[in-house]
């Protein structure tokens, strides 16, 4: 693993560790923004607990479980996606800045808004990071050619 890799992952993976572990600690200090959310996730998706606490905590756990294998290195891409995952909603229930009418809460929540799509991008970008290995389609189209010989 590169030096960047190996200093990196850490980085990424702290705030969503720090945020994990206070969500799952006082998930009543979120549950009121988060409500309205859970309720439209829990009738569109199914997984999704339809009590806004159990939500708020199996959202928590996902990012301090990943945020950890990220962190040391393990299973980084699958990693990166479940961070991604968790990341929307939080996003989407905690930085409403459309919806805000003070002027400075609307110019906070606007900075952390776009700070999460920031962090929404560079999960991408380490998810789709193959550790400067072959990627998927390289693999798919060299295991085609040694299997029809061509």
């Amino acid at each position: 693993m590169s030096l960047i890799r190996a200093t990196a992952r850490p980085l990424q993976a702290s705030m969503f560790l720090y945020g994990g572990l206070g969500a799952l600690r006082r998930p009543d200090r979120v549950a009121a923004a988060a409500e309205p959310v859970v309720r439209t996730l829990a009738g569109q998706v199914p997984v999704v607990p339809r009590d806004t606490v159990t939500a708020i905590r199996l959202n928590a756990g996902v990012q301090v479980v990943a945020a950890l294998a990220l962190a040391t290195g393990r299973a980084t891409r699958l990693s990166a996606l479940a961070l991604a995952a968790t990341l929307v909603p939080v996003t989407w229930a905690g930085h409403r800045f459309w919806a805000a009418e003070d002027e400075a809460e609307r110019a906070r929540q606007r900075i952390h808004f776009f700070k999460n799509l920031s962090m929404l991008g560079g999960l991408l970008v380490t998810a789709a990071d193959n550790g400067a290995g072959p990627t998927l389609a390289w693999r798919a189209r060299h295991g085609l050619h040694r299997a029809t010989g061509s």
